[in-house]
């Protein structure tokens, strides 16, 4: 996953990376690390979240589903 998934993702519900935070009880630390390059990997049960609270599945977050 790259951070181009979550990013549509945001656009799409017009929410910024603060609110995604809040909505999925991350830390603002972790999901910024992982858009500035510097995490390569959120994990999986941060990425279940991230869905969750996005409301789409984890299958809208994979990289070939950007394109859709």
């Amino acid at each position: 996953m790259k951070w181009e998934q979550i990013q549509h993702h945001l656009d799409k519900n017009n929410w910024t990376v603060y609110r995604l935070t809040k909505e999925a009880n991350l830390s603002q630390n972790l999901l910024y690390e992982f858009k500035n390059g510097r995490s390569n990997d959120l994990g999986f049960s941060s990425v279940c979240k991230i869905a969750d609270a996005l409301d789409i599945s984890l299958d809208d977050l994979r990289e070939e589903k950007i394109d859709e």
